[in-house]
């Protein structure tokens, strides 16, 4: 069934469990990219792999519309499900729709009280309880300790994984596996970091690294690639 394929089949299925098979429920991820090499993709493919679980994944977008946000989400569906029988496709579109709430902010005002206020609309009067929630789009490097100290008391508070995005610029790009320095005064919050880095010009890769992840999922300095062309993780 495809989607049994797609939950079996998604290399980011390794951040799921740890070496003694216990699934992570908390969780305090980041993604760091330069602009425009993919980090929104992961994000969403991320909160794909859980919705087609069955868990509910509430979508952060920072600084864009709902609807440019759905498109990530349709694009990156029709590539894993190319080939797939119609019937099953929708199946799987079903799925998410049901497991994912867009919510949008502008970049001005977002912060801890806003996002719970809302989150809490929906999780009294049974509408919405989520179990991820992935915030694309903050300044990680420009914000300020006490926010993200904030977003952290929340996740341990209600208990789940929360995945962030953060934009790194060419010349603050670290070398090899280290992070970027304008992120190192603030890695100390995250559980897990994550960065994507362009392979030498001519290469056409993009690896996704781990580089700090004490849940114990996934050992420091493991690799997985990124197509350039679909922004898939295979592998």
């Amino acid at each position: 069934m495809l989607k049994q394929n797609l939950i079996a089949n998604n290399p980011l299925r390794v951040f799921k469990t740890d070496t003694k098979g216990n699934e992570i429920l908390q969780r305090m991820g980041l993604v760091v990219s330069r602009p425009g090499v993919g980090k929104t993709a992961i994000l969403v493919q991320i909160a794909l792999y859980n919705m087609l679980q069955g868990k509910q994944v509430v979508h952060v977008s920072i600084g864009q519309s709902i609807d440019k946000t759905k498109a990530w989400y349709d694009d990156i569906l029709k590539d894993v499900t190319s080939g797939a029988k119609a019937e099953e496709v929708e199946s799987v579109k079903y799925e998410i729709i049901r497991n994912r709430m867009i919510i949008t902010f502008n970049n001005s005002n977002f912060s801890r009280p806003k996002l719970e206020e809302r989150l809490n609309d929906l999780i009294k009067q049974d509408i919405f309880r989520p179990s991820c929630l992935v915030i694309d789009g903050l300044d990680i490097a420009a914000a300020d300790h006490q926010l993200l100290d904030d977003m952290h008391a929340l996740q341990k508070e209600m208990g789940i994984n929360i995945w962030f995005s953060a934009v790194s610029h060419r010349e603050e790009a670290g070398k090899g596996d280290n992070l970027p320095a304008v992120f190192k005064d603030k890695a100390d919050i995250f559980d897990t970091l994550l960065m994507l880095q362009p392979a030498d010009a001519g290469e056409g890769k993009i690896f996704l690294k781990t580089v700090k992840d004490d849940t114990g999922c996934v050992e420091p300095g493991k690799a997985m690639c990124l197509d350039p062309t679909t922004m898939l993780v295979w592998g």
